[in-house]
């Protein structure tokens, strides 16, 4: 009966069966794709909710008129559902919800504690290493900021641990005097555990004591007349100094918190995020949220925070601009998250009341240039159009580069532009598989790649729902890469995919690039035509992101040894083999024995390592 009802009709027949228990709900489209997740303490009175259009905005009663099927799970607790409808709504991203566009991992500066000379570096993903893990930080620029000072300040070291084992020769940050040289055998390991205990006061939060403890050396320094150190030590506390008013507001009363403001304008929004660990501010961060221009800042609010968190650890406080409905709720499952209580407040006066005004200040002003950037942006989508006579502005261009050295550790890339601007979250690189191909050329290259990003090697023809087809592709190339690429997708029944080809001009020089549509003329841009200018920031944009992945690879080639091939032996154990015998050669040249007292090896390990080497005899 179900399936010849829409809308309320379709809502009413499902509430005789449902429960009162807590739980998920999918109202799924005609085409069984989610239009919204949502979650329920009850789940027939929530859904009973959406039985009548009266009483709804018109974004919900599209949504309830657009329903052709329904499905629900339900939980043993409220919160059980809450973190349920967030895991949903990040994988099936429903058209009705907030969504978090950028999901990106924050970086951190990671210490570690397995080394007599540890090494201070930049660390993204799973905290898997033994070590003190200070952070997040919203961005690499202000890890990297933070970590040129602390290198100029505490003289930790950035070289490898090879060239510090090797201990013959200090780095060229030794010479730079940032760096205390423990690979030239320049400082002993009590000294230097002195310097990374300054730096672990340092980042958390103890930039006082340090500047007092530099002062009090700089000026025994000067006494013993020594003064080629009291002036290093002066330019330590000066780097120490510095770094402060970069980090911006440094609140004194909250030593740790995040901070969400949103402003919310013509159905748009952004969110200022900022971090503050050890009474610092360790950068801020803005998102734009998908959102419908009639929801409210509490739901706004409440959908963003679930989504940010679910792959993260939340702090101890979260100060918001706006409140949230459910704000107990999110309460327990961020503590039971973190193990630790987790408070959210809405401040009204004092320190707490002023960061969140400078956050709310950086939205209001990064939603300005936002709106801004995107009636550009739109703008040159339709003259985009109208250049290359498409029907509409294209919602979504892909553009296509290669690059390899004679044919070596080949790479193709496609980026993603459309309303919004660059899409950086569906970028793709292919690593190109030569022994799939027969010609080794560009064009063979190219077609691998469409072949890959376009599964042409599939049955796609009953599936295209499943892909997100643009509505414009630019290939970085002449007419031999467009007559390919255009025949391959013609022969798999996407020959109605407009494509254009960039040929580089005379001397490769920018603006003078030859541009070749299919099946018409060349097309002809003037030179000072915003439109040229855009279709050369999305040609650099790929070759920008192609160089980057080829360049990764071909140094991962680089420092790949035969202990890659050895199944079993993981980055870690390898590590420590070549930290306990130098190089690959010396491990292929150990007993069992011997190669069991590198940390981590197990006999059966061992025996497996020196049997992968003894077949070569």
């Amino acid at each position: 009966m179900q399936n010849n009802l829409t809308g309320t009709d379709l809502i009413k027949s499902y509430l005789g069966t449902l429960t009162s228990s807590p739980g998920v709900y999918r109202m799924l489209d005609v085409n069984h794709k989610p239009l919204y997740v949502g979650k329920a303490k009850n789940l027939r009175n929530r859904v009973s909710s959406y039985s009548q259009y009266k009483g709804h905005s018109l974004r919900i009663q599209r949504m309830i008129h657009a329903t052709h099927s329904m499905m629900f799970l339900s939980t043993k607790t409220e919160t059980e559902a809450l973190l349920l409808e967030h895991n949903l709504i990040k994988q099936l991203k429903p058209k009705f919800n907030v969504l978090l566009r950028d999901d990106k991992s924050f970086p951190y500066i990671f210490i570690s504690t397995e080394h007599d000379f540890p090494r201070i570096e930049k660390h993204r993903g799973k905290k898997t290493r033994l070590g003190r893990y200070y952070g997040p930080f919203a961005n690499a620029f202000a890890v990297n900021r933070t970590l040129e000072t602390l290198q100029k300040v505490f003289l930790l070291r950035s070289c490898t641990d090879r060239e510090v084992s090797a201990g013959n020769r200090p780095c060229l940050n030794y010479h730079l005097k940032r760096c205390s040289g423990p690979c030239g055998g320049k400082i002993s390991k009590e000294d230097y555990a002195k310097l990374v205990s300054d730096a672990n006061d340092f980042l958390s939060g103890k930039s006082k004591s340090v500047q007092d403890k530099l002062a009090r050396e700089m000026m025994l320094a000067s006494k013993s007349m020594n003064f080629e150190l009291a002036a290093s030590f002066r330019d330590r506390i000066q780097a120490i100094t510095k770094i402060h008013p970069l980090q911006g507001i440094n609140p004194d009363r909250v030593s740790e918190a995040d901070i969400f403001a949103l402003n919310f304008e013509s159905g748009q929004a952004c969110i200022q995020v900022y971090f503050i660990r050890s009474n610092q501010n360790w950068g801020n961060k803005d998102y734009y949220p998908k959102v419908g221009i009639d929801m409210s800042h509490s739901e706004v609010m409440e959908a963003f925070l679930g989504q940010f968190y679910l792959n993260r650890d939340p702090a101890r406080i979260l100060i918001l601009s706006h409140n949230i409905e459910n704000r107990d709720l999110v309460q327990k499952l961020f503590t039971q998250k973190l193990g630790n209580r987790v408070q959210i407040i809405v401040p009204q006066k004092g320190e707490k009341r002023d960061l969140v005004l400078d956050a709310l200040r950086n939205a209001q002003e990064s939603l300005a240039r936002k709106m801004a950037e995107n009636a550009t942006q739109i703008k040159l989508l339709q003259a985009t159009a109208e250049a290359f006579g498409l029907k509409e502005k294209p919602k979504r261009i892909e553009v296509y580069d290669n690059s390899h050295i004679q044919g070596s550790h080949a790479v193709g890339a496609m980026i993603v532009s459309g309303l919004d601007g660059f899409l950086r979250s569906e970028y793709r690189k292919f690593n190109v598989r030569l022994d799939e191909i027969e010609n080794k050329d560009d064009t063979a290259m190219m077609k691998h790649v469409f072949t890959r990003r376009f599964k042409l090697n599939e049955e796609i023809k009953d599936n295209n729902h499943q892909h997100n087809f643009p509505d414009l592709i630019l290939v970085d190339g002449g007419k031999g890469q467009l007559s390919a690429v255009s025949d391959l997708l013609s022969g798999s029944g996407l020959g109605n995919i407009p494509i254009v080809a960039i040929a580089k001009g005379p001397s490769r020089n920018s603006g003078k690039e030859r541009i070749y549509l299919k099946g018409k003329h060349d097309l002809k841009i003037p030179l000072n035509d915003p439109l040229r200018y855009f279709i050369q920031r999305l040609r650099d944009e790929a070759h920008r992101f192609v160089i980057g992945a080829h360049r990764k690879r071909r140094s991962k080639a680089l420092s790949q040894t035969r202990l890659d091939d050895i199944v079993g032996l993981g980055s870690i154990r390898k590590h420590s083999l070549l930290m306990k015998f130098g190089s690959t050669k010396e491990v292929s040249r150990a007993s069992i024995g011997e190669l069991r007292t590198a940390r981590g090896i197990s006999r059966n390990l061992a025996k497996k390592i020196h049997d992968y080497f003894s077949a070569d005899n």
